[in-house]
């Protein structure tokens, strides 16, 4: 922990360019907020405190588990950067003797290196600030940072820039280390005499320069990390370099991505070595996915821990499950939240689960639905064989224990018990517990009346 730094995060903003009735910090990009991005970032720095100044929307971003040691600072008006800064001034005059890290909360690119970098130099040369730049070919948008002729800086937004300023290619990118008092001392003389009638922070770089103050610029090399979102076209941007950058990640650690255009992976994803993605395939949430596994085409994993070894075959959706050592399941396969695949179990086509454990070495081949059921080992489920779990008003279980045999067709009314090793007749509807090793059957008689069908077609 850096006992003489902390944090500001500013997350006030309406964002009115992207057309959202939410927060555009709260919007998703590979399974995790946006703002969650900048915060990430923050936190490898280890900050004594993060606090996030939030307005817009701001009971919704402060129930998201952003972080345990996240506070969170009010600007019930938003009337522009530096008076969102204003707002935690309580905040920051308890903090006089220690530098902050200020920063927008749409850098999801950010790197933690940059910030490192850009810390160092802002020690070393005892700055009262030093800010990220950076240089573009098209600079659109951003703020240009003017340097003076004294040597200082001055940061002109581009909606009040004069021609010859919008020329300017370097960038101001919206991330500050400041020395506090020095912030505090400076930040009443920022006046709102702009086109927008807000109060930016930016100034406080001329403001600074002006009285003396060391100021300094850091640029960053990599121009992708100060690309902000301000619409959707943004986002998708966004999420398209994020999901490159996941992607080449795990391939350094020896997972196979064998189509990466059409392959989405979430950000907190976690992926062992030898394991092999097919094209089309979606892996979501916290899922972590074991070494050797193969997951082909249109496979779809949401929250599931997927063990060693496992296969999952062609558009297999699995949510919330729980796959173990050397399962296969699929194609065509549904795994709904709850449900465990124990070691070697197979599971086929058009099989649906929920609330189930399906034992070692058991097998469910083909059209059945298991529903709040525990199949023990080395159980055969017959194509076709449904647990009718539902009354209309509660749930009930199903138990099938070891070696059991269920013949295809058959109905399984909850709450029901087939005992170790006894069979099912197919085509049976089960109401009764089976004893263990007896045969279950149950239909009715099969009756036949010679001729009918040819009279029927006559007819």
């Amino acid at each position: 922990m850096r006992k003489d730094l902390i944090a500001l995060v500013l997350a006030a903003g309406k964002s009115t360019r992207f057309k959202s009735e939410r927060s555009k910090l709260l919007h998703p990009i590979l399974g995790k907020p946006l703002l969650q991005f900048s915060l990430d970032c923050v936190f490898q720095l280890r900050p004594r405190n993060v606090h996030v100044v939030v307005g817009y929307q701001k009971d919704e971003i402060m129930k998201q588990p952003l972080g345990k040691n996240v506070g969170f600072v009010v600007q019930e008006k938003q009337m522009g950067t530096a008076h969102a800064v204003l707002a935690a001034e309580k905040t920051l005059k308890k903090e006089l003797e220690n530098d902050v890290l200020i920063l927008n909360g749409d850098l999801f690119f950010l790197r933690e290196k940059t910030l490192e970098s850009t810390l160092k130099l802002h020690k070393k040369a005892n700055n009262s600030l030093t800010f990220l730049s950076a240089e573009m070919e098209k600079p659109g948008g951003f703020g240009r940072v003017i340097r003076t002729e004294n040597g200082g800086f001055r940061i002109v937004e581009e909606r009040d820039a004069l021609p010859a300023e919008r020329r300017v290619k370097e960038v101001n990118v919206g991330v500050y280390f400041f020395k506090i008092k020095h912030l505090l001392e400076a930040l009443p003389e920022i006046k709102n005499e702009n086109k927008k009638g807000e109060y930016y922070l930016t100034d406080i770089i001329e403001i600074m320069s002006c009285k003396g103050r060391k100021v300094d610029v850091f640029r960053i090399p990599h121009t992708e990390e100060i690309i902000g979102i301000n619409d959707r076209s943004e986002l998708a941007r966004a999420a398209e370099l994020l999901r490159k950058r996941k992607i080449k990640e795990l391939s350094k650690k020896g997972v196979t991505c064998l189509d990466p255009a059409t392959t989405w992976i979430d950000f907190d994803v976690k992926i062992g070595m030898d394991t092999t993605v097919h094209s089309s395939v979606i892996i979501e949430g916290k899922s972590v996915i074991g070494k050797g596994c193969m997951l082909y085409p249109f496979v779809h994993i949401c929250d599931s821990r997927i063990g060693n070894k496992v296969w999952v075959l062609t558009s297999t959706v699995i949510e919330g499950s729980i796959l173990e050592e050397g399962a296969r399941v699929g194609p065509f396969c549904h795994l709904r939240p709850d449900t465990l695949i124990k070691s070697g179990a197979k599971v086929g086509n058009f099989v649906e689960m929920k609330n189930t454990v399906f034992g070692r070495g058991s097998k469910a081949g083909h059209l059945s639905y298991l529903g709040d059921t525990e199949v023990k080992e080395n159980v055969n489920i017959g194509a076709g064989t449904i647990t009718c779990n539902y009354d209309g008003r509660k749930k009930h279980k199903t138990v099938i224990e070891n070696g059991a045999f269920i013949g295809s067709g058959t109905e399984l009314v909850a709450p029901l018990k087939v005992g170790k090793g006894a069979y099912v007749g197919a085509g049976s509807t089960i109401t009764k517990d089976v004893s263990p090793h007896a045969l279950a059957v149950s239909r009715k008689k099969q009756i036949e009346r010679p001729g009918w069908a040819k009279k029927k077609i006559k007819k």
